[in-house]
């Protein structure tokens, strides 16, 4: 069954009129969306972590020169959730799935003297610096080759990348809004889906920032392109080309860098990308060693998996810049991203 979901209406949001797009956006819908969850959208060095532990066992972390209180990761959360509550009013969401990482453990004032193996439950405080999260909309998808794609928004939130040494001022979020592959739980997101940096006092703040995003992001221009994916493929030589120039890009001389568009996945990734070109069970090459565009773009989303939260967005977008660029480059030697296949 088809549904047609219209984002027109103007919204007004804590006092802020928000103009959506004026397009009717069609997905495939159903009922009873069966979505098999087969492992994290993230891996690396991450935990999961359920909303109910953020909420009751984590402090939250304060400005020292003013004891003035951070946005939690749960506001974070349940904002984007109020967010996607506004701009999709008749859609149900999915529990949020939260990955953690880098935890910072502390006592309380009584457990000062108190040796860390004798501590009680109830003396020990923590909370992750962190935490990266996504929220399946099952009703808004689409099918790519086979591949089941659902609407999924998210972000990450770093204390790391604040002074929490100093006193309140803007906060720092990054937000996205894209797809997630549920062949292999690989996110695929865009630049125009995708906020590098959100600065907010408040919540309220945050809130109509993120929805301004969402209201921005071009969905059926995204889905357009993806499938475009597959009207490219790249044969054994020129895969293996690529993966040997982007192996060079890191080593490459600064003047000679600068010529070439930003490449952003590591040996590491590389690696991966090489093994699951062989071994990945939905895709790997064909039986005659070519692999279409929209395979190797789920290869490079799947070995960004293993990146750091901090790091993981700005590579996912960059992956899929990547792909499209690759692809104008098959067809067009003078792209500027033929290098990776010369």
């Amino acid at each position: 069954m088809e549904t047609e979901l219209t984002l027109t209406p103007v919204k007004t949001v804590h006092h802020a009129e928000i103009l959506l797009p004026e397009e009717n956006i069609v997905f495939t819908s159903r009922s009873n969306p069966e979505i098999i969850i087969k492992s994290p959208f993230i891996e690396a060095n991450t935990e999961s972590i359920g909303f109910s532990h953020l909420k009751e066992k984590c402090v939250i972390p304060v400005f020292t020169k003013d004891n003035e209180i951070t946005i939690s990761h749960q506001e974070f959360i349940e904002t984007v959730i109020s967010a996607i509550d506004t701009v999709f009013p008749k859609e149900t969401i999915e529990t949020p799935e939260i990955r953690v990482s880098h935890q910072i453990k502390g006592r309380t004032p009584d457990a000062l003297h108190i040796p860390a193996k004798d501590l009680q439950e109830y003396q020990r405080t923590s909370y992750f610096e962190r935490m990266a999260f996504i929220i399946r909309i099952p009703g808004i998808t689409e099918t790519i080759n086979g591949n089941k794609l659902a609407l999924t928004i998210g972000g990450v939130r770093a204390y790391n990348q604040e002074n929490l040494y100093n006193k309140k001022t803007y906060e720092k979020f990054k937000f996205f809004i894209g797809f997630q592959n549920m062949v292999c739980c690989n996110l695929c997101i865009s630049t125009d889906g995708y906020q590098s940096e959100i600065r907010a006092m408040t919540v309220l703040d945050l809130e109509d920032k993120i929805i301004q995003t969402i209201a921005k992001y071009k969905a059926q221009e995204h889905l357009k392109t993806m499938k475009n994916l597959l009207d490219y493929s790249l044969t054994e030589r020129d895969f293996a080309q690529i993966i040997g120039k982007s192996r060079l890009y890191n080593y490459l001389p600064k003047k000679e860098k600068s010529l070439i568009p930003e490449f952003l996945l590591n040996d590491g990734h590389i690696n991966t990308v090489a093994k699951d070109y062989y071994q990945d069970e939905s895709f790997c090459r064909n039986a005659n060693g070519d692999i279409s565009m929209w395979e190797f773009y789920n290869l490079l989303t799947g070995s960004n998996k293993s990146s750091y939260i901090d790091t993981f967005l700005e590579r996912g977008v960059n992956a899929f810049d990547f792909s499209k660029g690759i692809s104008n480059a098959l067809s067009d030697r003078n792209s500027n991203y033929a290098w990776f296949l010369s």
